[in-house]
């Protein structure tokens, strides 16, 4: 046999080795950065809460975990806390489980096991559970992408120290997505067959309903980076609201806008389907203006079953139309 009938399964054999050299050294280099990223969460997590606690407060992941290695990346805590003594605010939840997979290494997703409770000055403590809560994020730089949450059997009641506590709402799913557009931050979300109590509102009836909307608040980037934790004195532009229960449909949009008192004032254009069913939910809701709300969504029958008017609030004060609907009450701090 001839040298050159001997020298193509040698080169084959080369290459192939040459191959496998370099499958191992990748394979090398994607484990060695895997352990590195484990460990750089862990020193991380412990850094953050150490910061926090140098500033007065006490944060927890319980026992951290990282795991998933080769093939997905997983950080798991038995248990999340937050209590801020200073400012009288305190937060607590069960499991949360975060993974990223190989093939996806750009969209992790997260689930939390409930219940929330929470504590915070003015309001009510709150015990919030659901059946089960996702979160999606997309990872850009500098900022991501979006950041999605998704919630079966949603519900929410007090959490009193002493006494029962009261049931305020509930929702068979709810979807919301955050993603910045330029310095703004749109904000888009659904939610079928929402309840709220009578008892939660002050024995207000309103009946079950579902939503859907798209709005922007804008400089929301900004707003979120300087750590702004008040709505007051800012500016919304609602691309779409609605609102449906059974016939009855309302949908808004355009602009609105909260002053430094926390009174709102907007200009936003409403469609109204089934004036008359919207009118014995709204009597509903207010009873106390139950006669002039039936005076006038009579009147507004007479243009169709669709009509369109202009809802209007000054510094509180809402109308539709010709019809008064009452005072809003100022946005908290």
């Amino acid at each position: 046999m001839t040298s050159s009938e001997q020298s193509p399964p040698k080169a084959r054999r080369r290459g192939l080795l040459w191959l496998v050299l370099a499958l191992l050294v990748a394979f090398g280099l994607y484990s060695a950065g895997w352990f590195w990223l484990a460990e750089r969460v862990r020193g991380e997590a412990a850094r953050a809460i150490a910061a926090l606690n140098e500033k007065g407060v006490d944060a927890e992941c319980a026992n951290l975990t990282v795991s998933g290695y080769p093939l997905r990346f997983a950080v798991a805590c038995d248990g999340l806390a937050y209590e801020d003594d200073a400012h009288n605010v305190a937060a607590t939840s069960g499991k949360l489980n975060a993974v990223a997979t190989i093939l996806r290494p750009f969209s992790p997703s997260a689930e939390f096991r409930g219940p929330l409770r929470t504590t915070a000055p003015g309001m009510a403590p709150l015990w919030i559970d659901w059946d089960r809560l996702t979160a999606d994020t997309g990872l850009s730089w500098p900022r991501p992408s979006s950041l999605r949450l998704t919630a079966e059997g949603l519900s929410g009641q007090t959490d009193p120290e002493e006494g029962d506590p009261v049931s305020l709402f509930s929702a068979g799913k709810a979807e919301t997505e955050l993603r910045p557009n330029g310095e703004d931050l749109v904000a888009s979300g659904r939610f079928g067959d929402v309840e709220i109590d009578a008892d939660a509102i002050g024995g207000r009836m309103v009946p079950a309903f579902d939503a859907a909307g798209e709005a922007t608040l804008k400089n929301g980037i900004t707003k979120l980076q300087t750590g702004a934790k008040s709505l007051r004195g800012q500016s919304i532009e609602i691309a779409n609201l609605e609102l449906s229960s059974g016939e009855a449909r309302v949908s808004l949009s355009g602009p609105l806008a909260i002053d430094a008192d926390g009174l709102i004032d907007a200009r936003l254009n409403i469609k109204l389907t089934n004036p008359k069913a919207i009118a014995g939910i709204l009597s509903g809701i207010v009873p106390e203006q139950k006669r002039q709300i039936e005076q006038g969504f009579a009147a507004l029958a007479m243009l169709g079953s669709s009509p369109s008017m202009p809802l209007v609030i000054t510094k509180g004060k809402a109308s539709l139309g010709f019809i008064p609907l009452g005072q809003i009450r100022a946005i908290g701090e």
